[in-house]
């Protein structure tokens, strides 16, 4: 067994190896889906084409809607009854998909699968801080980002694999994983909330359990720590986004050559993820953040001068290693913000981050590009390097240092 994965073997730290089982879990479901839900929603569903992109803006608009809300409902009635009920009502909106026809149908079950989605990263995020000691948390988030990018790799081998017997069988196989993980949750997580938080006004933990994203307006610390990071990773998802159209105009690669790509790239963070982070234990906060401006803007530069496969591999290669550096970072120092008691409710805060970047990246990217071939990359380069210098300077200023090495 890797050395890495050894402490979260201790009796009071296997909740995080659960939570680690759970990003798996999900990147595997999503991984499986994702690829294949236009042909599916084509092929067999009967939904035409100008309906699919609305399709995938139901899915995360009921995740936009809801995270407010019940964002943090797991600092009032825990983590685990939350897990439980999140990835069994995310794994039957998978079930739901497997026997869906019509763009309304559709519509209905990605909302409410979104509804149920909206707890779930949030809250496993917090079941891993709530049983690592802080020191530890960048490494074990960047565990995390192992686990999640080896579901990456696997959900799409999984569903090319299905797709051969049936487009629908991806969703079907979606919600097995799902709902074998919740399986899990009701079998082996413990509660982990903490039963000694400081009681506060109950008219403010009210008020506040109801808006997960309060904390953003009121904690001007966390509101200027997740714009800068929602503009890094919008630049960066414009890589993702428009590699696909991009190497099409260009004659560079086919469909599959753009799957087998970004497969790379989820195995690049698989393989390099937990070397990065012991590499950088040390770094502060601000060499981090502009270490890994510098990796998306020359990604961005690469892609100016060339369309060509070796320039694309590079770029993503770059922006994986921008994503190494960043991404257990922000979650670490979100929890280091987090006042007692409010720590799901902030996680749930940086999921709305994540929603809005998912939501306006490829939108925003793919217009630039149907503006000019090369107006992402031209954009890119200014936008990452003051984004990432800003995020930077924000943590500096207020994240506490962190010892161990990872």
């Amino acid at each position: 067994m890797p050395n890495f994965l050894k402490p979260l073997l201790m009796p009071d730290r296997r909740p995080a190896l659960l939570g680690l089982v759970l990003f798996f879990c999900a990147s595997v479901a999503e991984g499986a889906m994702v690829p294949f839900f236009p042909l599916w929603a084509q092929n067999e569903a009967g939904i035409a084409v100008g309906y699919i992109g609305l399709l995938f803006g139901c899915y995360a608009g009921g995740e936009l809607i809801a995270t407010p809300i019940l964002g943090g409902i797991a600092d009032r009635v825990g983590r685990r009854p939350v897990l439980i009920v999140s990835l069994i009502g995310v794994g039957c909106g998978f079930l739901g998909l497997f026997f869906a026809h019509g763009v309304v149908a559709a519509a209905v079950i990605l909302v409410l699968t979104g509804l149920f989605e909206c707890v779930l990263h949030p809250t496993v995020f917090t079941v891993i801080a709530d049983t690592t000691p802080e020191a530890e948390h960048r490494r074990v988030f960047s565990l995390v980002r192992v686990g999640a990018g080896a579901g990456r790799v696997v959900g799409p081998a999984l569903g090319a694999l299905l797709a051969l017997v049936s487009l629908r069988a991806v969703f079907l196989a979606g919600a097995v994983v799902l709902l074998l993980g919740g399986l899990l949750v009701l079998v082996h997580l413990p509660e982990t909330r903490p039963q000694d938080q400081p009681g506060g006004d109950d008219e403010e933990e009210e008020e506040e359990s109801l808006a997960a994203l309060l904390p953003v307006f009121r904690d001007g610390r966390l509101a200027t720590l997740l714009l800068w990071f929602m503009l890094l990773e919008v630049s960066g998802s414009w890589v993702e986004a428009v590699i696909p159209l991009y190497a099409r105009d260009a004659g560079t690669l086919s469909p599959s050559g753009v799957g087998l790509l970004f497969t790379y790239a989820a195995a690049l963070v698989v393989a390099a993820q937990m070397a990065i982070s012991r590499l950088a234990a040390r770094w502060s906060a601000l060499t981090l953040a502009v270490v890994a401006g510098c990796a998306l803007v020359l990604g961005f530069a690469v892609l100016m001068t060339s369309a060509a496969a070796g320039a694309l591999v590079g770029a993503v290669s770059l922006v994986s290693l921008a994503q190494m550096l960043t991404g257990p970072l922000v979650p670490t120092a979100i929890n280091q913000l987090a006042p007692p008691g409010r720590r799901a409710t902030y996680m749930a805060a940086a999921s709305v981050a994540n929603d809005l970047r998912d939501s306006l990246g490829p939108a925003s990217g793919t217009a630039l590009y149907a503006l000019a071939a090369r107006l992402p990359w031209g954009l890119g380069i200014p936008l990452a390097l003051v984004a990432a210098v800003g995020l930077g300077l924000t943590l500096r200023r207020h994240q506490r240092p962190v010892g161990a090495a990872a």
